[in-house]
């Protein structure tokens, strides 16, 4: 792509966040076209820089995941010199964000009223654990913790498996998602009014809006939910069932396709059965529909089994371990799989952009940044003086 056509070019975004929210969303917004300036502690960065293994050119494979694209400017933001330049950056930005605590910034002497009097413009997104309301107001959070504490672990896995986590940091990356979705609506906001405002998002709240129909089953219906393992609280069939040689992953979601996939299962007569024939009565008569789907799919392989069901527009799949999706022919033709070329790094393979867009496409700007990589150029861009950087770069300021 000849120079930056992306929907959000011309928006900068002073990002002040580590570990996963944070860093997911705005390399996020800079696959969209935005410049992300990525403050970071001098000499040690954001945390995932070191953690690892596998590392890369000394760069860890989870950093370089989720921060491509983005500026790395080192500043000590406890140093009067290192705050004046936050400040400045601010004066002439678009969107802040910052996963610190509650109360953090203010300490500083970035307020509200300050942003208000001097950046009225900006953005502020505030990532935190638990917002700054109720008895954990202000306290950290963190994605394990959560999913143990929103309810999320205690309806993942087997009934007998006890809780379990997911295997991604999912509040995590929903919480990220969050956060820029709120930021595109604050900067569609600022489109109308003219001004920037706070918008604030925190684990807590994305881990319990995550339990979605769960949640509503309970508010509904009064019962707690449990585990169903790969099954579905309100469809049935809808889980794994093995076959006689692999297994996969089936999705029946109304009665039209139950009739369909009984046909082809050889047992065109549970369609008419009053105990399967609804969805309803499935979910009531669990266990006896799982055996009998179980008892069917055993008798071919899993490959036929997906040849005959996807020729009858019944959703299944194969069920495949990580490797497998990520070299999959879907995943080459969707790009979901690139190729970038890093400073020390060297060349190294990174999950692609997840969206389109017809007219102003998205790219990644870059590979990750070394850290404090555009340490300089920012500055110089602010007027500040090569002399005056180096001396803070003696004073560890930058």
């Amino acid at each position: 792509m000849t120079g930056n056509q992306g929907a959000l070019a011309g928006i900068r975004v002073i990002d002040l966040t580590r570990i996963l929210a944070g860093p997911f969303c705005t390399m996020n917004l800079g696959d969209m076209g935005a410049e992300i300036i990525k403050i970071e502690q001098p000499g040690k960065g954001d945390d995932t820089r070191g953690w690892g293994p596998p590392f890369a050119g000394g760069e860890s494979a989870y950093f370089l995941g989720i921060n491509r694209g983005k500026k790395s400017v080192t500043l000590d933001l406890k140093d009067a010199r290192g705050l004046d330049i936050l400040q400045r950056l601010l004066t002439d930005g678009d969107v802040l964000i910052d996963n610190f605590k509650p109360g953090t910034l203010a300490k500083l002497g970035i307020t509200g009223d300050w942003l208000s009097e001097n950046a009225p413009q900006i953005i502020h997104c505030q990532i935190s654990g638990y917002g700054e309301k109720g008895p954990k107001g202000g306290m950290p959070g963190y994605d394990f913790l959560l999913q143990a504490e929103s309810g999320l672990m205690s309806i993942t896995g087997e009934e007998a498996s006890g809780p379990t986590k997911l295997g991604v940091a999912i509040v995590d990356v929903c919480t990220g998602q969050y956060a820029a979705m709120t930021i595109l609506a604050a900067l569609n906001a600022r489109g109308r009014t003219g001004k920037g405002q706070k918008v604030s998002v925190n684990l807590f709240n994305t881990s319990l809006s995550m339990l979605v129909n769960v949640a509503a089953n309970y508010l509904v219906g009064g019962e707690a939910p449990g585990r169903y393992g790969n099954g579905h609280p309100n469809i049935v069939p809808y889980r794994d069932y093995p076959c006689a040689s692999g297994e996969i992953a089936l999705s029946v979601g109304n009665d039209t396709q139950f009739a369909k996939f009984a046909a082809i299962a050889g047992h065109p007569e549970w369609a008419d059965d009053a105990d399967f024939k609804t969805n309803a009565g499935r979910v009531v008569n669990r266990d006896a529909v799982d055996q009998m789907v179980r008892d069917a799919l055993a008798t071919k392989p899993a490959e036929d089994w997906i040849t005959d069901l996807q020729g009858a527009s019944i959703s299944c799949s194969m069920i495949y371990p990580v490797d497998q999706a990520l070299e999959s022919e879907q995943a080459a033709a969707n790009e979901m799989v690139i190729e970038m070329e890093h400073p020390t790094a060297g060349a190294f393979r990174a999950l692609g952009i997840p969206f389109e867009f017809s007219d102003t496409p998205a790219a990644v700007q870059g590979p990750p940044p070394i850290l404090g990589a555009d340490t300089d150029a920012v500055l110089g861009d602010l007027g500040i003086s090569e002399e005056d950087i180096k001396s803070m770069r003696e004073d560890g300021v930058v």
